[in-house]
C-alpha cells in the first residue's frame, strides 16, 4: 500500500462509492442501577461546541449528564463517564437510545462528533466530491485524529466546572462500527505503519464497548493489532452484521474475529439472530421492524450490566442476560479471568 493507507478497513472505489455511498448510512462512586430498572435517574442534556486549538480542530459534544438529588448521599458522588464515538457519516446526536440510558442510570455519556467523517460527508458538496469525502475520512490521518479527538475532549471535561461531579478513574471508550475502532485504538490497539508502530491508546480508559467492529487495515493479522487492548471489553453485533456494498463486502465473521484477536483477559462477545449493521444506530426499523427495538433495548441491558461487572463487581446482571434474551441471541461468550477495576 502508498503513504495513503488506512487504518480502518472501510471504503472501496470511486466508482463503486458512486453506486454504494447512501449504502452506509477520595469521593463515592456513583451508585450504579440495576439493568432492570427503568431510568430513574435524572438528566441533563447538554452540547457543547469545543475547538482544540493544537489542531485547529472542532470537537463538538453531546453530554447526557446524571443530575444527582439534592442532599442525598447520590449527591456526593462521581459519575462514571462512557465516551462515545460515531460511525462515519454520523454527528454527536446519535445513539441517544443509549446515551439517554446511562444517564438515566448514573453513568454520564459524552457523545463525540468527529469533524473529519461526521454528517459533512453527506451534505458537504455534490454526489461526485462526496466520493472524495468518504475516501478521505477513511484515511490513517482521520482515524489518528478521531483518536485525538476522544483524548481532547476528555482533558476538557475533566478541566471544566462539570470536573467535579465525574470518575476520572472510571472511563469507558465506546463506539460504533468506525467508532468501535476508534475505542479499541484508544484501548490499547496498535497499528504499524513505515516501520512504525502507531501507539494511540489513552491510559485512562478502563473498558471498551465495541459495537459492529470493522476490521483495520495494515495486517493480515489481528491479534498483532489488538493484543495490546487488555482491559475489559464488551462486544456486541449479528449473525447478518454485513457491510455490503457493491466492490466491497465485510461479513460478520469480520467482528468475530476482532473479539477473538482482542488481547482482553476479561472479555464478552454478545451475537444477535439476525438483524443487520445499521440496527445499532438510532434508525428504526432497520434489521426488522421488530427485531431492532428488540436489540436496542437488550443491549442497553447489556451495557448496564457489564459496566456493573467491571465498576462493582457485580456479575448477576451479566450472567443472566443471555436467558433473559434468548429468543434473540445466537451466541454469547465470557472469557473472564478477572473483570473488576480496583478502587
Amino acid at each position: 500500500m502508498t503513504a495513503s493507507k488506512k487504518l480502518i478497513k472501510l471504503l472501496p472505489t470511486r466508482r463503486q462509492w458512486l453506486v454504494g455511498a447512501a449504502a452506509l448510512a477520595g469521593a463515592a462512586t456513583w451508585p450504579l442501577r440495576a439493568w432492570c430498572a427503568a431510568p430513574a435517574t435524572a438528566f441533563d442534556t447538554i452540547d457543547l461546541d469545543w475547538t482544540d486549538r493544537a489542531r485547529q480542530r472542532e470537537v463538538p459534544v453531546r453530554l447526557y449528564l446524571p443530575q444527582p438529588a439534592a442532599r442525598t448521599p447520590a449527591a456526593r458522588a462521581l459519575a462514571p463517564v462512557v465516551v462515545f464515538s460515531h460511525g462515519i457519516g454520523g454527528s454527536r446526536r446519535g445513539y441517544r437510545y443509549l446515551g439517554e440510558h446511562f444517564a438515566g442510570n448514573g453513568v454520564a455519556s459524552l457523545h463525540l462528533q468527529h469533524v473529519g467523517s461526521d454528517g459533512q460527508l453527506w451534505t458537504g458538496g455534490s454526489v461526485f466530491s462526496m466520493i472524495n469525502r468518504l475516501q478521505s475520512a477513511a484515511q490513517d490521518s482521520e482515524a489518528i485524529a478521531r483518536v485525538q479527538d476522544l483524548r481532547f475532549a476528555l482533558d476538557t471535561v475533566f478541566a471544566g466546572d462539570i470536573a467535579p461531579r465525574l470518575d476520572a478513574r472510571r472511563i469507558v471508550a465506546a463506539g460504533h462500527s468506525y467508532g468501535a475502532n476508534t475505542a479499541l485504538l484508544a484501548a490499547g490497539a496498535r497499528v504499524q505503519r513505515q516501520g512504525r508502530l502507531v501507539e494511540l491508546r489513552d491510559p485512562r480508559v478502563m473498558a471498551a464497548i465495541v459495537l459492529s467492529a470493522p476490521p483495520f487495515y495494515g495486517d493480515a493479522d489481528p491479534q498483532r493489532i489488538l493484543a495490546g487492548v487488555q482491559v475489559p471489553s464488551l462486544h456486541v453485533t449479528a449473525t447478518a452484521d454485513v457491510i455490503r456494498i457493491p466492490g466491497y463486502y465485510s461479513g460478520a465473521d469480520d467482528r468475530l474475529a476482532i473479539f477473538d484477536a482482542t488481547g482482553s483477559a476479561a472479555k464478552w462477545l454478545a451475537v444477535f439472530e439476525g438483524g443487520s449493521h445499521s440496527m445499532f444506530t438510532d434508525r428504526a426499523g432497520t434489521g426488522g421492524m421488530a427485531l431492532n427495538p428488540q436489540v436496542k433495548a437488550a443491549t442497553k441491558e447489556l451495557s448496564l450490566a457489564f459496566l456493573k461487572k467491571v465498576f462493582d463487581g457485580e456479575g448477576a446482571a451479566l450472567e443472566s442476560w443471555p436467558r433473559r434474551h434468548a429468543a434473540i441471541v445466537a451466541r454469547f461468550s465470557a472469557s473472564h479471568q478477572s473483570a473488576l477495576i480496583p478502587p
